[in-house]
């Protein structure tokens, strides 16, 4: 039995060197893990990075060059079709702004182009810019803020998606 005790240790012992180990090398070729989203604009954001009041931020450190949030939910609020790609049609910051006023817990950010210094974000519709809200790491939370956002009577196309965001810094 305890031969077996050892070997067990030993095994998740090397387990924990060989996940370490692919986080450091993935490190090195410059993708970083998958780094938790900064939903509520309340509470302070531990990142290096720099973000826009529109952009959705996420824990990004020093050595960070390519790097994606985790999984979450999203309520798109509104969306506009940005057929030329351009950069200039997208959702305007006073409208942005007044509905984080509405969910003042809740992070509202916007989608603004396709510049190297904006987020991308997974699963969205080409030529399309969107403003969302964060609604949660599980289905059940993201439900929740939908019957919210639905309640406000101000957003009639509001639906959910599950995404993650992230940015190429090299």
């Amino acid at each position: 039995m305890r031969r077996l005790l050892l070997t067990i240790s030993a095994l998740g012992l090397l387990c924990a060197v060989a996940a370490a180990a692919g986080d450091a090398s993935a490190q090195r070729r410059g993708r970083a893990r998958p780094r938790p989203v900064c939903g509520d604009p309340t509470v302070r954001c531990r990142t290096t990075a720099v973000f826009q009041p529109h952009q959705l931020p996420f824990e990004v450190s020093a050595s960070d060059v390519i790097v994606e949030s985790e999984p979450f939910y999203m309520v798109i609020l509104k969306s506009v079709r940005d057929t030329a790609q351009d950069g200039t049609v997208f959702v305007p910051e006073d409208e942005r702004l007044e509905a984080q006023k509405l969910f003042p817990r809740h992070k509202v950010f916007a989608s603004r182009g396709y510049e190297p210094d904006e987020l991308y974000y997974e699963g969205t519709a080409e030529g399309q810019q969107f403003m969302a809200v964060f609604a949660g790491r599980t289905r059940a939370e993201a439900g929740r803020v939908l019957a919210r956002v639905r309640a406000t009577g101000k957003f009639p196309g509001a639906n959910l998606r599950r995404t993650r965001t992230g940015f190429n810094g090299t």
